[in-house]
């Protein structure tokens, strides 16, 4: 893989550039009508607290948080923390992500100790796959999970660490899930998600309580991780062949879904 980048200038894009396929979400952080911001039904009572989960978050609505693309965290005086969240699920366009789409996204990592930074789906009490989790204790772990069918995996590399820009992509495929890091495809589950799954997406930075990562130092105030950009594909008409993969690597990966049929 190559080196990360060392600024925060953005990198070129280290994905192979896929064939045609139809794009269903092309994410517009600041619209109202594709994402709800500060509340989730995967939080006890959609929010704005969840310490259940290990976290100190405190959702909040304001646009500064997450409308951006830039997610943030602000240390609140009573402890916990105000932390930006998005998701589809209640919005005018109520996408949902769906078995077979293919999402890709560009992120940024955090650095402070104590950020919880992921990319997820969520609906009605479950269906949550994650397309990343990142801790900074652990500078060059990206953490991946299929909590359908209880299965996931970590991924170490020297490009992954605080503050780099890492280029994601997940297959959510019926057969098996397939998660891809700066154009590597380094993860299939071989149990996938079915082929009626479906579910809304959630971009969020969380807050660790300390629990099973450190909690942020006394001394962090403000913490923050970048999505300059979320893609979801749908093959289809005009846009690749249903049950295969649009990127290169399609056939290994439809004969991993094959296999794990």
């Amino acid at each position: 893989m190559q080196p990360p980048n060392q600024g925060n200038s953005l990198p070129a894009p280290r994905q192979p550039s896929p064939p045609p396929t139809d794009v269903v979400l092309t994410a517009d952080f600041a619209s109202p009508e594709q994402w709800v911001a500060g509340h989730s039904w995967a939080y006890p009572d959609g929010g704005p607290v969840n310490p259940g989960d290990d976290k100190l978050d405190h959702l909040v609505s304001d646009p500064s948080y997450s409308r951006t693309g830039v997610f943030k965290a602000v240390r609140r005086p009573d402890g916990r923390w105000n932390t930006g969240l998005l998701t589809t699920e209640g919005s005018e366009q109520d996408f949902m992500v769906r078995s077979g789409d293919v999402l890709e996204a560009r992120v940024r990592l955090p650095r402070e100790i104590g950020a919880w930074p992921a990319i997820w789906t969520w609906r009605d009490g479950d269906q949550e796959i994650d397309v990343f989790e990142y801790h900074p204790d652990h500078p060059d772990l990206l953490e991946f999970g299929n909590h359908v069918r209880d299965t996931g995996s970590y991924f170490r590399d020297d490009a992954v660490r605080p503050g780099a820009w890492v280029d994601l992509r997940t297959e959510f495929g019926a057969r098996s899930v397939v998660w891809w890091v700066n154009g590597a495809r380094v993860f299939a589950d071989q149990r996938g998600v079915g082929r009626g799954w479906h579910a809304y997406l959630i971009v969020n930075l969380s807050v660790c309580a300390g629990r099973y990562h450190p909690a942020p130092r006394p001394r962090t105030t403000e913490m923050s991780f970048e999505v300059h950009s979320l893609v979801v594909r749908r093959p289809g008409p005009g846009g690749g062949v249903p049950g295969r993969r649009a990127a290169a690597g399609t056939e290994e990966t439809a004969a991993v879904d094959e296999a794990a049929g």
